[in-house]
Formats: structure tokens, C-alpha cells, sequence
């Protein structure tokens, strides 16, 4: 189950990162540091440093390592493969039980992967609306993430480097939206 929401988040990223044209790879992102290619290198770069990990990497490894390019020449494989390396990693006998040195603390494996697939999530929202197309989320990843929150992120030493303040929410907002105000983001 738990990999299967990350391979369901990747997936929905992954749909609209095969439909970035040619000349769409500078343009703007709702995360105002990134244009789209700084977008999907920071979740091919995520992925990557998620094995590191699990494999025994610390905290001030993956920062280091957070914004080295991981894209080369073709960003979509570089992406599709990243993924299937995560996976892979998150799958191995005692992986979601290990404990890793994440950078906003120690977690288990699978708090890790729960944190990575709502960075794929939200990140998936982030690519839809740079590229002005269908934003709209997995209902189920939604409705996983909002119930889970508090227990996803608890002891957690968030702050404004990782999320960014969240704007006023709106009145009658949709589970989505209030999901994404959570996450700093302005659905509107």
C-alpha cells in the first residue's frame, strides 16, 4: 500500500512531465526558486537521495547532494528511472523500518516514503499549473494526505526552507485546495 500511493504519485507527475514542450523547461513554477527543469530535477534528485537514505547517507549528505543536476540530456527517463530506484530501495526486506537520518529529522522508511509521496503529490500540482494544464490531484492521495498529515510530518522540524507559508484559505475550499494551502501553495 505504501508503495503503491508513491508509484501513484510518481505516476501523475510523470504524466505531466512527458507533456513539457520543448520550450517549456525555463518556464515558472508555482515554487518561485524553480522554473520547471529545477521542478523536476529537485524530484529526480529527491528520489535519488531517498536510496541514499536508506542506504545510510546522512542528513548533510542529501542536502549536499539536493540540487546536483540528475536530469543530463533526457529529464523524463532520468525521472521514470529515479523512480523505479526508489521504489526499488523502499521495497527491500526492512526498508520501511529502518531509520534514516532525514534532513528534518530522524524517521523510519516508511515515514520517509510517506513524506516522499506528498512531495510527488504536491509537486505533481506545482508541474500541472506550470504547464497550464489539468491540476487537478488523485482523490485518493488527497484524502490519504489531508487525513494524514499530522502524523506524516509530527516531530518534524518543518519551516519556511522546505514549505512556505500558507496563504489565507478560502472559505468552502475543496479538500484539495485546503490540502494545498496546508502545503503554502495558492490553489486560487
Amino acid at each position: 500500500m505504501f508503495l503503491d500511493r508513491f508509484l501513484l504519485a510518481s505516476k501523475g507527475f510523470e504524466h505531466h512531465l512527458r507533456a513539457v514542450p520543448p520550450d517549456g523547461w525555463d518556464a515558472p513554477t508555482p515554487c518561485t526558486e524553480w522554473d520547471v527543469r529545477a521542478l523536476v530535477n529537485h524530484m529526480t534528485r529527491g528520489n535519488l537521495n531517498y536510496i541514499g537514505l536508506l542506504h545510510g547517507a546522512t542528513r548533510d549528505e542529501f542536502l549536499a547532494a539536493r540540487d546536483a543536476d540528475a536530469l543530463g540530456d533526457d529529464p523524463v527517463a532520468a525521472f521514470t528511472e529515479s523512480v523505479r530506484a526508489c521504489a526499488d530501495a523502499f521495497a527491500e526486506e526492512g526498508a520501511l523500518d529502518r531509520v534514516v537520518d532525514y534532513p528534518l529529522g530522524r524517521l523510519t522508511g516508511r515515514r520517509a516514503l510517506a513524506v516522499r509521496t506528498a512531495d510527488s503529490t504536491v509537486h505533481t500540482w506545482d508541474l500541472a499549473r506550470a504547464l497550464g494544464a489539468d491540476d487537478t490531484l488523485d482523490p485518493g492521495l488527497v484524502a490519504w494526505l489531508e487525513e494524514d498529515y499530522d502524523a506524516i510530518y509530527a516531530g518534524l522540524a518543518l519551516g519556511s526552507r522546505f514549505f512556505a507559508a500558507p496563504p489565507p484559505g478560502a472559505p468552502g475550499a475543496s479538500r484539495q485546495d485546503r490540502l494545498l494551502t496546508r502545503f503554502g501553495r495558492d490553489p486560487r
